[in-house]
C-alpha cells in the first residue's frame, strides 16, 4: 500500500475521520483551558564536612560521615530520610503539600542535592522550596544527633542554589494536550480502515456472481504499479538508525526519541493500515516470534501498572511513558518483518542492506580509533539535541575506543558482533558468487576488524561466540583455513596497532584476577539492586523507570529487566533469546541446502551473542542494538517459516505406497 493510497482511504472515509480529528482538537483545547499551569523551583545544597574530620582514625567519630568513606554515601542517606514517608508526613505539617524530590545534582560527581518543588501555586511553590531547603539540613541535623556524633564532627549542610523563582513547566500541559490529540487522530485512522475494509468487503460480495468484475478490480489494482512494500520502510528504518546518531533524539522524548524509532512507529501504522484493508496477510510458520513480543508486552504493561500504583516521581512516570513507547518500536519492527514481509527474495535484500550498512559504521569506527576523535560529535542536525551528555573521545590504556554513530562503544561491538554471523553467512553464499571478492569480503573484514578496536570484554566475547558457534559446522578444509585467516589477523594488529592485543589480554586477566575497578563496580552493583526488588518482584517497577540519575547504572541488562519488568519480564526476555537460538537451530536441522543451513546457523550464533552480551551491559537501553536484535529475532521466524514451507513433506503409509494401476 503506497502513501498516496492510504491518504486515498482516508479521503473516502472523512465521515469518520474529521469529526474525530475534531473531536480531538475541541478536547485538547478544552483540557489546554480546564488544567492549570505547573510551576517548578529548584534549589541546591552541599554537605560540609567538619574541620574534625580530617585527623586520623580512631580520632574523627562520625558514622554518618564516614559510613562508606565519603560523604556521597552520607548525601545518599539524607535524599532516602528526605524521600521517606516520614518526611513527607512532617513536611505536610510545616505546609509543603506539592510533590516534591530531592536527587543528586546533575553532573555533579560530589555530595550536591538538588531539591525540587512542583505545585499550580508560583508564590506556594517559593514558599515550599524554601521550607525544603532548611528542612534537609535540619533532618541531616537530626539524623546526626541520633547516632550521637559530636558537634565538632558534625556534617553541615550550605546552600548554593538559594530557591529559584518558580518556571512554567509547559511542557506537560503540551504533552497532554498532544496526547489527546494523537490519541482521537489515531482512533480516526484506524476506525477510516476499518470502515474501509467493511465497505470492500461488502462490494465483493455484490460482485461474487461476476467473474469478470472481479479480475477487473485485481487487475486495476496491479495496474496502479508497484506497492510499497514492508522492505522498503525497513530500509529506510535502517538507514536512519546507521547514519544519523543514536545520541540526536527528538527534545522530550529521551533515548527512545531516535528520527528511527519514530519512523518505525510510523510504519507500525503503515502496517495497520495495510492489514485492515486485507493488503497484508501474515505468512504461516512465523507466528512465534509475535507470540514472543506478546509476552513481553504483557509484562511491561504489567509493570507500567505496578509503576502507577507505587507513588513513582515525575522522572519515573515519564520514564514509563518512554518505555511504552520503545516496546511499540519493538513491536513494529517484529512485526514488520516476521509479518509483513512475505517474499524470500525480499527478507534477503533486507539482511544484505543491514550488513553493508553496519559495515559503514564499522568504517566510520576505524577512523575514530586511529584518529582518537568521534566524527558522530561534529554531526548537528537542526530538530535533534543529544540525549546523553556529551561523552566526548573514551580511552582505555593508550586507546580511544570507536563509537562511530552509537551512543557507546560497547553498543558499537555488541552490535557489530551481532551482524557479523549474517556478513560471513553472505560472503559464503553461492548466491553471491558472481560478485568480486571484495564486496562479499569487505563486510567481514571491517565488522570483524573493529570489533578489538573498542578495547572491550563484550566486543571479544562476541567474536569469540560467532567463531565457536559458525567454524565448527564448516568443513574442513574451510575450518582449517578459518583458523589460519584468524591467527594471521592476531599477528596483524600485534603489528599495526602495538599494545592492541596486550592491552585485551590484560583486560581479561585482571577480570579473572577480580582486580579489574570496572568488573568490581559492577559485582557491587549485586547487592545495592536487591532493595528494589524486594515488594515488587513479579512485575517490577516499569520499564524505563530505573533512571541512572536517580539510581545507577547496572551495566547488566538481566538486572535492569528484573528490576523494571520483575520475574515476568526477565522470563519474557529470556524466552526472546531462547527463540532466536531455537530458530537458528530449526532452520539447519530443516533447510535443504548447505547455504540455509549456514543461514540458520548464522541466526543461532546472532541469537547466542544477544543472550551472552546482555549480561555484561544494559543492551535494550541502546536504541541500534535494541532495534538490530528486534530486527534479526523476527527475521529468524520469517526465514523458519519460508524453510518450513520448501521442505519435504515426511512420508505416509499412503504416500509411500504406488498408486494402483488405473483399469481399462
Amino acid at each position: 500500500m503506497t502513501i498516496g493510497e492510504i491518504l486515498a482511504v482516508l479521503r473516502r472515509r472523512w465521515y469518520v475521520m474529521v469529526p474525530l480529528t475534531l473531536i480531538g482538537l475541541l478536547a485538547a483545547g478544552q483540557l489546554y483551558r480546564s488544567v492549570p499551569v505547573e510551576y517548578q523551583s529548584q534549589s541546591s545544597v552541599a554537605l560540609i564536612d567538619s574541620k574534625a574530620v580530617s585527623e586520623l582514625a580512631p580520632a574523627f567519630g562520625n558514622p554518618v560521615a564516614n559510613a562508606g568513606g565519603s560523604l556521597v554515601v552520607t548525601a545518599d542517606v539524607l535524599i532516602r530520610t528526605l524521600s521517606g514517608t516520614d518526611a513527607a508526613r512532617d513536611l505536610n505539617g510545616l505546609g509543603v503539600t506539592d510533590p516534591y524530590t530531592v536527587s543528586f545534582a546533575a553532573n555533579a560527581s560530589g555530595p550536591l542535592l538538588t531539591l525540587t518543588v512542583t505545585g499550580t501555586d508560583r508564590e506556594k511553590v517559593l514558599r515550599e522550596t524554601s521550607i525544603l531547603t532548611a528542612f534537609a539540613g535540619e533532618q541531616l541535623g537530626a539524623l546526626q544527633a541520633a547516632a550521637k556524633v559530636e558537634p565538632a564532627y558534625a556534617v553541615h549542610t550550605t546552600p548554593v542554589v538559594l530557591p529559584q523563582i518558580p518556571r512554567p513547566q509547559l511542557k506537560t500541559r503540551y504533552q497532554q494536550v498532544l496526547g489527546v490529540i494523537i490519541l482521537c487522530t489515531t482512533a480516526g485512522f484506524t476506525l477510516s480502515f476499518v470502515t474501509e475494509t467493511l465497505v470492500v468487503a461488502v462490494r465483493r460480495r455484490r460482485a461474487a456472481g461476476s467473474a469478470g468484475g472481479v479480475r477487473a478490480w485485481r487487475a486495476r489494482r496491479r495496474a496502479r504499479g508497484r506497492r510499497l512494500d514492508a522492505v522498503t520502510l525497513l530500509s529506510g528504518y535502517l538507514a536512519l538508525a546507521f547514519f544519523i546518531p543514536s545520541s540526536l533524539t527528538l527534545p522530550g522524548m529521551g533515548g527512545v526519541g531516535t528520527p528511527a524509532n519514530v519512523f518505525a512507529l510510523l510504519g507500525l501504522f503503515w502496517y495497520l493500515a495495510a492489514w485492515l484493508t486485507g493488503r497484508i496477510r501474515a505468512a504461516p510458520g512465523t507466528r512465534l516470534p509475535r507470540v514472543m513480543m506478546w509476552l513481553l508486552a504483557v509484562s511491561v504493561l504489567a509493570s507500567y501498572v505496578a509503576n502507577a500504583t507505587r507513588g513513582a516521581s515525575r522522572k519515573e512516570v515519564l520514564g514509563a511513558d518512554r518505555g511504552l513507547i520503545a516496546l511499540l518500536v519493538w513491536v513494529s519492527l517484529v512485526v514488520l518483518v516476521s509479518a509483513a514481509v512475505s517474499n524470500r527474495a525480499r527478507l534477503d535484500v533486507l539482511l544484505r542492506r543491514a550488513v553493508v550498512m553496519a559495515a559503514v559504521v564499522a568504517a566510520v569506527g576505524f577512523y575514530d580509533f586511529f584518529t582518537a576523535t568521534n566524527i558522530a560529535d561534529q554531526i548537528s542536525i537542526p530538530g535533534l539535541q543529544s540525549s546523553v551528555p556529551q561523552l566526548g573521545a573514551m580511552d582505555r590504556g593508550a586507546f580511544t575506543r570507536p563509537r562511530s554513530t552509537t551512543a557507546h562503544p560497547l553498543e558499537f561491538g555488541g552490535m557489530l558482533a551481532l551482524l557479523l554471523p549474517f556478513a560471513v553467512q553472505q560472503a559464503f553464499d553461492p548466491v553471491r558468487a558472481h560478485l568480486r571478492w571484495w564486496r562479499r569480503w569487505a563486510p567481514v573484514v571491517l565488522m570483524g576488524g573493529a570489533l578489538p578496536l573498542t578495547v572491550s570484554r563484550t566486543s571479544i566475547i562476541g567474536a569469540l561466540i560467532v567463531v565457536l558457534v559458525m567454524v565448527p559446522r564448516w568443513k574442513p578444509q574451510r575450518r582449517w583455513t578459518a583458523i589460519g585467516v584468524l591467527l594471521a589477523s592476531v599477528a596483524c594488529f600485534k603489528v599495526i596497532v602495538p599494545g592492541l592485543i596486550g592491552t585485551i589480554t590484560d583486560l581479561f586477566g585482571s577480570f579473572l584476577s577480580n582486580s579489574d575497578s570496572s568488573t568490581q563496580a559492577r559485582t557491587v552493583k549485586y547487592g545495592a539492586i536487591v532493595p528494589y526488588l524486594e515488594g515488587r518482584p513479579l512485575f517490577g517497577r516499569g520499564l524505563g523507570t530505573f533512571i541512572p540519575e536517580l539510581y545507577f547504572f547496572t551495566d547488566n541488562q538481566y538486572m535492569l529487566t528484573l528490576t523494571e519488568t520483575g520475574l515476568l519480564g526477565l522470563f519474557a526476555l529470556l524466552a526472546l533469546f531462547l527463540t532466536g537460538i531455537h530458530q537458528g537451530g530449526a532452520i539447519r536441522r530443516l533447510a535443504g541446502d548447505e547455504s540455509d543451513r549456514e543461514l540458520g546457523q548464522a541466526f543461532f550464533a546472532s541469537a547466542l551473542v544477544a543472550l551472552v552480551s546482555s549480561a555484561t551491559f544494559d543492551a535494550l537501553s541502546f536504541p541500534m542494538f535494541a532495534g538490530m536484535f528486534f530486527l534479526t529475532i523476527a527475521a529468524g521466524g520469517s526465514y523458519l517459516g519460508f524453510v518450513r514451507r520448501a521442505a519435504p513433506k515426511p512420508l505416509t503409509m499412503e504416500s509411500s505406497c504406488e498408486p494402483p494401476l488405473a483399469v481399462r
